[in-house]
């Protein structure tokens, strides 16, 4: 199934050593916090099994498009997404005002990577607290006394989301061959390795069964059920964001971008179902609600964990796990920014990996500053939200608004915009393959993300 292209040229930042690479970079930077938590609960609450098959059927005619129509534009033009967009425009004899896909592409990972530093901060200040016996015979009064004690300490926060930030600054900075690929290829093989240690000790909690039937029993499901479905489908994969496109720039056109695709949409769905095999069998066992969202890494399971035997260190293990999700999802959100100053400035990848690591550190203030001192001041933009955190207008704004546009630009780009001989070159895999991507991207894709966005902003 191999893909001919006659564009043979290397991006200037070097180029993933083989295929397996690629797939486990673009995994880790799907794989991120919401994996964790989000899929397994919103599955379990809107219809179990039934969910579960209507998310990989979305996941098939929306996710897995989208994501072959980056890769293959981030293949085709080897530069950052602002670059790509610009000379694909030019290739194609287009209005060089794509090239604004590419702006957008890149500042939403910038925002994204500004709160999303501070969140995982919080992930890595756990790590400690669960391994100091913090949570050991805790209440649930007494877990929410330590979180709000957390967020509430601005100077706290500040700590690990600077931490964070020069983790994340250290890798991308070493380049594509000594930084991100060797930080991929050991961080997610333990990313996987930890989370089938945690379902192996779920097993033993005597209610793996019942986290089981949580998860896979079929349901109904109703239209917001399909609606969530969509939307987790598209947001989970990172698209929109420039990082898919600017990892794909870094893939020989040696390689199958639809086999790529696949197997990373299979790698992400695999985490998301583990964790939920991980996380409600412990829940159940100790009586606590699975329906608790995003509290229930920070508010419901370090309950568990103090009052289960070996809690201490399966609370470290998974708390780890969660560290090593957000740092590759972060090395990717800032990767473009980084490729387009490296591109454009001539600047070293150390200068700029610092840079773009500094702003976003600075811009990630308002979001340590949302949950203590700034917590009373609040934006409202009219007609979309009213009242809004600092923290809280960054997560609506690119989730709700950024995100599906660009994935919808995309694909209208690969689709329509492009001519059809550019995309064979890309992509020429079997016909019928090529043709069934081609009628999906520019037919069915598309509708499917307008309703997510329009869902998204409260429209239906």
């Amino acid at each position: 199934m191999a893909e001919n292209t006659t564009s043979q040229a290397v991006s200037v930042h070097a180029q993933w050593s083989n295929r397996t690479v690629f797939i486990l970079a673009a995994t880790g930077s799907a794989v991120g916090l919401g994996n964790i938590w989000k899929f397994p609960y919103i599955a379990g609450e809107n219809g179990g099994g039934t969910f579960v098959l209507v998310y990989l059927l979305c996941i098939a005619l929306i996710g897995i498009p989208i994501m072959m129509a980056e890769i293959m534009l981030g293949r085709r033009g080897k530069q950052s997404p602002i670059n790509t967009m610009k000379a694909l425009a030019k290739q194609e004899n287009r209005n060089p005002g794509w090239v604004w896909l590419g702006w957008m592409g890149v500042f939403a990972g910038f925002l994204i990577l500004s709160y999303y530093s501070v969140i995982a901060g919080w992930a890595m200040s756990y790590v400690f607290r669960t391994a100091g016996g913090l949570f050991l015979g805790v209440t649930a009064d007494g877990v929410n006394s330590i979180f709000t004690d957390l967020v509430s300490d601005p100077e706290r926060l500040l700590a690990w989301h600077t931490v964070f930030m020069v983790m994340t600054m250290t890798v991308v900075a070493r380049g594509v061959k000594n930084g991100i690929e060797k930080a991929v290829t050991y961080l997610m093989p333990l990313l996987f390795a930890l989370l089938i240690v945690i379902v192996l000790y779920a097993m033993t909690t005597g209610h793996f069964l019942e986290g089981l039937k949580f998860l896979f029993t079929p349901g109904e499901i109703d239209g917001k059920g399909i609606l969530i479905a969509m939307g987790h489908a598209f947001f989970t994969l990172s698209l929109g964001m420039g990082a898919i496109m600017v990892y794909g720039s870094y893939l020989s056109s040696q390689h199958s971008i639809a086999q790529a695709s696949i197997l990373i949409a299979l790698a992400d769905t695999v985490v998301a179902l583990l964790a939920g095999l991980a996380i409600f069998p412990i829940v159940f066992a100790n009586g606590l609600e699975p329906g608790a969202g995003p509290g229930l890494i920070f508010q419901t399971l370090p309950i568990a964990f103090g009052h289960m035997q070996g809690g201490t260190m399966v609370g470290v293990i998974f708390f780890t796990l969660l560290v090593f999700a957000a740092w590759t999802s972060a090395i990717s959100l800032i990767e473009p920014a980084v490729a387009y100053l490296v591109e454009n400035k001539g600047f070293d990848r150390v200068y700029s990996a610092v840079l773009i690591g500094f702003l976003t550190w600075f811009v990630g203030l308002g979001t340590v500053f949302s949950f203590n001192i700034w917590k009373d001041h609040t934006l409202t933009i009219p007609f979309l939200f009213e009242n809004f955190s600092f923290f809280d207008t960054l997560d609506y704004l690119t989730a709700n608004i950024m995100l599906p546009l660009g994935g919808l630009f995309i694909a209208i780009f690969a689709a329509w915009v492009m001519h059809e001989q550019s995309t064979k070159e890309e992509m020429a895999t079997y016909p019928a393959l090529y043709k069934t991507w081609r009628f999906l991207v520019r037919y069915i894709t598309p509708v499917a993300v307008i309703v997510v966005f329009l869902k998204a902003i409260g429209a239906i």
